[in-house]
């Protein structure tokens, strides 16, 4: 829509071009005409955005007349340039409108295209007298000098928008650094003080109907704090740099794993965990977030696996790497859906629960990805469902492109060690 700011924009934006007044000035040396000018043209109004006036035209930045009064109409309509040396005397032009309304006699127009297309306006001289302008040389010029206007417009805008997304990074990081301490700090203080005060009553009641509803009251104030550390580790992963690793030399892995089966097997004392953790060297990593995998993974597992079945884990050392997979047996994930139980959000239609955000699985592929390894799965109706993760036992983390997808293992079953035999 062409409105006076759209026009207070574009002579701005060609009086931030240094060089303007410099190729006016050549403009006007070379041909010998006495005026030379920028204007903005759109279907209604032609702007002079930058002028060099020595006819005493009166024309000066700012100024608009209707464009069908103008010559630029007809170079607007054609995207060429337009050259007359002698308006009163050249056959297409003695009538015109525009010479006779501004006395106009020699006039050069230039439109001006920007890179993707689009018409800026033109680059133009006039003067009240006849002029030998007709020169190839003399055009050539003009149209030198209109590419090199387009081109400062166009890098005009490329920084306006380099602008504009260095704004949105910052208000986004602002953003992010309010939703995680809203996350971290305001949700998590009341949570603690509803989960303490559980705890507290539960040491105190002894009625069988109050202590059950205590323990459901701790169990809610545990899968929300839970979800709250999901949704913290998805916000700095998505939102920031990544996942933060803390590496250390862990001395005996298996220590940390197996606190992690207890704590599931003390809150499902239902389900049947087997683990068989046999890791026999030191392995660089961070352990707790390597037992946030373990337990995402054997959570996922035990909600997704045949409640009568139990549910394996093993880890152990190769040369390389460290190999961790859990295994459960039940309804396989559809071939359709393995390559999408990484994506944030994302639960597959076979599970019977819809607990928790989505987000356990992408949490698990994206710490796995920053210790530089990989995590593969694998889901037949025969073989059951694996996880399996390898860290290399050397790590260097590494930061990997966002859409860099974990891996789905589409080997036959008679090509793999089955974790269930």
């Amino acid at each position: 829509m062409d409105t006076s700011e759209n026009s207070a924009r574009a002579v701005a934006a060609i009086a931030r071009i240094d060089a303007v007044p410099t190729l006016l000035k050549v403009l006007c040396e070379i041909t010998g005409m006495r005026v030379a000018l920028v204007a903005r043209v759109t279907d209604k109004t032609w702007t002079a955005c930058a002028v060099k006036d020595e006819a005493h035209f009166g024309l000066r930045p700012g100024m608009e007349f209707q464009v069908n009064t103008t010559l630029c109409f007809d170079s607007q309509a054609s995207r060429a340039p337009i050259v007359i040396e002698h308006a009163s005397a050249n056959p297409r032009y003695y009538d015109h409108e525009a010479p006779k309304r501004y006395q106009i006699e020699s006039y050069v127009s230039v439109p001006i295209i920007r890179a993707n297309g689009g018409y800026f306006g033109n680059l133009s001289a006039i003067d009240p007298r006849p002029a030998q302008v007709a020169e190839p040389r003399i055009l050539s010029m003009f149209t030198e000098f209109a590419a090199l206007i387009a081109s400062q417009l166009d890098h005009q805008s490329l920084q306006a928008q380099e602008h504009r997304a260095l704004l949105d990074e910052r208000a986004a990081g602002e953003l992010r650094e309010q939703f995680i301490a809203i996350l971290g700090h305001d949700l998590r203080n009341p949570l603690h003080a509803v989960y303490a005060s559980g705890d507290m009553l539960e040491r105190r009641l002894i009625d069988p109907q109050s202590l059950a509803l205590v323990s459901r009251i701790k169990t809610s104030a545990r899968r929300m704090s839970a979800l709250i550390d999901d949704v913290l580790d998805f916000a700095r992963g998505r939102l920031g740099g990544g996942i933060g690793l803390e590496l250390t030399e862990v001395e005996n892995i298996n220590t940390g794993l197996t606190t992690v089966v207890q704590e599931l097997r003390d809150a499902q004392p239902e389900c049947e965990i087997i683990s068989h953790l046999g890791v026999n060297r030191a392995v660089r990593c961070d352990l707790g977030r390597l037992q946030q995998v373990a337990s995402n993974l054997l959570a996922n597992a035990l909600t997704h696996g045949l409640p009568e079945s139990p549910v394996k884990i093993t880890a152990k050392a190769d040369e390389n790497d460290l190999v961790l997979e859990v295994w459960n047996a039940g309804e396989p994930i559809p071939p359709e859906s393995l390559g999408k139980i990484f994506e944030p959000f994302w639960r597959h239609s076979v599970s019977r629960s819809r607990n928790g955000l989505g987000l356990g699985l992408h949490i698990c592929s994206q710490i796995v990805r920053a210790h530089a390894g990989q995590i593969t799965v694998f889901s037949t109706k025969e073989s059951g469902t694996r996880f399996t993760v390898r860290l290399p036992l050397r790590v260097q983390t590494v930061q990997l492109p966002r859409d860099a997808a974990p891996s789905v293992d589409k080997r036959t079953p008679a090509d793999q060690s089955t974790l269930a035999a």
